[in-house]
């Protein structure tokens, strides 16, 4: 069994999640100390993937205001934007919407010695598409079918895929929702969009549990993570992303610093006068 299907039949179908104040708060200084440790564990994987030529890519899925930002965040802000790349799609153009519908995804996947985190993905289809009626029934019927055998090509050509669904409980969602709106710096993450999929919990919980009925298999099955409280939800990701992907840490040759070379009457006065002035 699957750990999505352990999840998933822990609860019942569409039921209320647990109370946000019983979820005990992670404290700062212990989830920066422990975040600390596993981004040294992912700088080792960088340098694995790297020299193995390596192909991943990392789903993350989740319901709006579920933090996937924030988990991104925390696994690419200590590695090379060149090695983990960070791939969030706007809305279809005119001439994408005549594509195949994962065609403007696989463009992005990972060449060797890369790793390719894609914020939302072609599961968009399962989820926003189907719930706000930008796809018909056909289009969402051949989505469930031909997902879980594309994904088997993906891996049988030899790139990992790990799926993550980031799972926040509604009253927690609500909480955040209305922080963004009182807060200026957070107002630009709420669209008019993430209004109309608050208003529709329930079909959105009934679309992700088709979801996961049809694409939990053996070549790419989900990884639920709870995330009513942000920094566990970080921690227990990257751990997960760690324990599922089995590189080995590899030896560094020391670095010496070379001498400079002598200024030979280098004059600075050019760069100095395109300074921009010190107001603070």
């Amino acid at each position: 069994m699957h750990e999505i299907e352990q999840v998933m039949l822990a609860d019942k179908p569409d039921a209320d999640p647990p109370d946000p104040g019983a979820v005990k708060k992670l404290k700062r200084k212990n989830y920066e100390r422990e975040l600390r440790k596993l981004q040294v564990k992912l700088c080792h994987l960088q340098d694995w993937v790297k020299r193995t030529g390596a192909r991943i890519i990392i789903v993350f899925e989740g319901r709006d205001a579920a933090g996937k930002g924030g988990t991104i965040k925390a696994i690419t802000e200590r590695v090379s934007p060149r090695v983990f790349r960070v791939v969030a799609l706007p809305a279809p153009t005119d001439r994408q919407k005549t594509q195949i519908f994962i065609q403007r995804y696989i463009e992005h996947f990972p060449a060797a010695g890369e790793i390719v985190i894609f914020d939302r993905s072609w599961y968009n289809r399962a989820g926003v598409e189907r719930v706000m009626g930008f796809c018909n029934e056909t289009e969402y019927r051949r989505f469930l079918d031909l997902c879980p055998r594309i994904e088997r090509f993906i891996v049988d050509g030899g790139t990992q895929l790990i799926k993550f669904w980031l799972e926040v409980g509604k009253q927690e969602q609500k909480r955040r929702f209305l922080a963004r709106i009182e807060d200026p710096l957070r107002q630009w993450k709420l669209s008019a969009m993430d209004l109309e999929s608050y208003g529709r919990w329930y079909e959105f919980s009934k679309a992700r549990d088709a979801m996961f009925a049809a694409t939990d298999t053996d070549d790419a099955p989900w990884n639920v993570v709870r995330s009513d409280d942000k920094r566990r939800a970080r921690l227990n990701c990257i751990a997960r992303l760690i324990h599922l992907i089995p590189f080995k840490e590899q030896k560094r040759e020391a670095v010496i610093l070379p001498k400079r070379s002598k200024d030979k009457a280098y004059d600075d006065a050019l760069r100095k006068k395109h300074f921009v002035p010190e107001r603070y």
